[in-house]
């Protein structure tokens, strides 16, 4: 099971990593590592032909998968379709989810969740433009 690490931190920001991706198994929330307060992430990887052994649903909050690597199968209530890298799945609260990986490499695999209906501004609408000095 892969484990995150925190790599840097500071009053405004936490850099953590679950590490390369490639050889990333298992599943990893990194709310607590990096203190994230407006929403949940996940890393998951599915081996050839595995399935979370669950379904599973959210009163509150939807969830995004975005698939990194890999391809398999989604089901939301009586619906399945196919997945692949670079599919992005969002699933509204109340309803069951499951994934299963039928590819012949690991699917690998990020879940955002957050309260459904609670995203204000975004991009631009919550953004400014500003001037800083460039330390990159």
């Amino acid at each position: 099971m892969s484990e995150i690490k925190v790599l840097n931190n500071g009053a405004k920001f936490t850099h953590a990593t679950v590490g390369a991706l490639k050889s990333f198994e298992g599943k990893q929330f990194v709310k607590d590592a990096t203190g994230a307060t407006s929403c949940e992430i996940s890393f998951g990887t599915l081996p050839t032909g595995a399935e979370v052994p669950f379904f599973h649903s959210h009163k509150a909050n939807e969830e995004n998968y975005i698939i990194l690597s890999g391809s398999g199968r989604f089901q939301v209530d009586t619906e399945a379709f196919d997945v692949a890298e670079g599919s992005v799945i969002r699933v509204a609260t109340n309803c069951d989810r499951n994934i299963k990986c039928t590819s012949a490499e690991p699917m690998v695999y990020i879940c955002i969740q957050a309260k459904q209906g609670s995203l204000g501004g975004y991009t631009m609408t919550d953004a400014e433009i500003t001037e800083r000095q460039n330390l990159m």
